[in-house]
């Protein structure tokens, strides 16, 4: 019995001096034993775990926050519904005995108004009467048109263009990339060009200036657009080269013709002065033309409305009197629609010209109604800023300015010069030195070329303003109708006046207005 004691004794005073022996290797940095740093080694993992979760759980909660801000769409979903709906047109020949009506129903989007109004521009379709309306996210119009000849349109192939570039088939959403085809012009295949962009001073004579330089550059004219308005004129022209029929892409005969035109467009002898060369413009373009032609030729016009102001002591395009167009800028606070109405001689194209100055100036017209008679028409639009916010009154008098602009420079008087006959190098460079020669600034000139022969329409006046001799104008056909057919045309300075409210015509009888269907339905 007292040895077990011995041994029990014995036993605790050797596990005593093993714990004290532990404690003292820890103490003083010596290795411990396995069994003694176990528990601090499962501590520190526990540690370690909880440390990664917390850091898991934070990422996690970062990643679905910026998984709610940038959702997931599948590429396809955004073109489901212009699958479901596509665009559809009604061409009636049915309804109306004197005109035909072109009925567009589609999906809304900014900016679908102008094409449809371009498709209908190309094929110089005359819009008379025009209901329109995009509000919702649902466009639907109605367009009254005839041809040039003021006739319906019964043309199987002028109707499959208009269903084609218009209906389901089309690219009027935007869905298949750019609808424009890369080598034509309006409604014309010119094969490989460049497209130079021309913008300057004009003087009588500088048209002939800037073919005789593209002649003798060897460059061959395909087509051309030339508009001018107080002083000013913009073109484009598209050229290749005489020896290849191909673009012009070298860099150094770019940098020869640029320098060139520059030259001419700032004058002879100007002396470089500020007047003289502002806004001379030059730009270079290989392979097709990015902008519709008459949408661009108003860019290129459009920034001279706001540094020559209202044009206060400059000649309205449009004639003396009351040719000028009127137009007015109201607020319609009800519906949050600044409401614009423009009362002028109507005109092919006026409508598109109204609709692309404000597309250009990012306004969106909601709603339209389009009227006109006795060769006067009248247009009231509701449009909002891209915004949503109505107009203030700085922009409205700016909108005003440039919508009276952009109406005028399409507008001419004198005579209309129409030249068909084959084409060939220096063609116009000839034609424009005659007109020079005889005294005649050209105001306006249409330039196309189709299967080698060209059609060129010329408007002619008088750079003082005194009606064209007659004289002149025979002078002109034995020159030029030499070598080309010649037809000259007068074109109608009549001014059109605006119907009398109470006169019975079209102000009294025909015109539908957005605001009185407004006023009817708030009382």
């Amino acid at each position: 019995m007292q040895e077990r004691g011995q041994i029990e004794i014995k036993l605790a005073s050797q596990a005593r001096a093993q714990h004290q022996a532990a404690a003292g290797t820890i103490r003083t940095g010596e290795q411990p034993s396995k069994r003694s740093i176990e528990p601090d080694r499962s501590k520190q993992a526990g540690k370690e775990e909880a440390e990664k979760k917390r850091r898991a759980s934070t990422e996690w909660k970062g990643f679905a926050g910026s998984a709610k801000m940038l959702p997931y769409f599948d590429p396809e979903y955004e073109n489901f519904n212009q699958r479901i709906n596509p665009p559809r047109v009604c061409i009636d020949n049915t309804t109306c005995s004197d005109c035909t009506l072109v009925k567009v129903d589609s999906m809304n989007k900014n900016g679908i108004l102008l094409e449809v109004l371009q498709v209908l521009s190309d094929l110089d379709l005359h819009i008379f009467k025009a209901y329109i309306t995009s509000d919702g996210g649902w466009f639907m119009d109605v367009f009254h048109v005839v041809d040039k000849q003021g006739q319906k349109v019964t043309d199987d192939k002028t109707i499959k263009y208009i269903e084609k570039a218009l209906g389901p088939e089309s690219n009027l959403l935007g869905a298949k990339g750019s609808n424009s085809p890369g080598r034509s012009v309006g409604l014309h295949s010119i094969g490989d060009h460049t497209a130079i962009e021309l913008k300057g001073p004009d003087r009588t004579g500088l048209l002939s200036e800037i073919f005789a330089v593209l002649a003798d550059l060897q460059c061959n004219v395909l087509a051309a657009e030339v508009w001018t308005h107080r002083m000013r004129v913009a073109c484009v022209v598209y050229v290749n080269d005489v020896a290849t029929g191909q673009a012009i892409d070298d860099p150094c005969r770019v940098s020869r013709i640029e320098t060139r035109l520059r030259h001419v467009l700032r004058g002879y002898g100007d002396g470089g002065g500020d007047d003289g060369c502002r806004g001379a413009l030059a730009n270079f373009a290989v392979g097709s033309a990015p902008h519709h032609v008459d949408r661009r030729l108003h860019q290129l016009m459009h920034a001279d409305v706001d540094v020559d102001g209202d044009g206060d002591g400059a000649p309205a395009a449009g004639g003396e009197g009351g040719s000028r167009p009127v137009v007015t800028v109201e607020h319609c606070e009800e519906k949050s629609y600044s409401v614009v109405n423009v009362r002028c001689r109507d005109r092919s194209k006026l409508l598109f010209d109204i609709v692309c100055t404000l597309t250009d100036m990012q306004y969106v017209v909601f709603h339209a109604a389009v009227s006109s008679e006795a060769n006067y028409g009248i247009q009231e639009l509701y449009i909002r800023r891209k915004d949503g916010k109505t107009l203030l009154k700085d922009e409205a008098e700016r909108v005003i300015r440039c919508l009276e602009a952009a109406i005028s420079r399409r507008v001419s008087e004198g005579f209309t010069l129409e030249l068909c006959g084959r084409d060939r190098v220096g063609l116009l460079s000839d034609v424009t030195r005659v007109l020079r020669e005889h005294g005649l600034t050209v105001t306006r000139a249409d330039v196309t070329t189709v299967g080698g022969q060209a059609t060129n329409v010329f408007y002619v006046r008088n750079p003082s303003g005194q009606p064209v001799d007659m004289k002149t104008i025979e002078g002109l056909r034995g020159r030029v109708g030499q070598t080309v057919m010649l037809n000259v045309k007068s074109v109608p300075a009549a001014v059109a006046k605006a119907p009398e409210p109470g006169s019975g015509g079209m102000a009294r009888t025909s015109f539908f207005s957005f605001g009185s269907l407004f006023a009817k339905l708030r009382a």
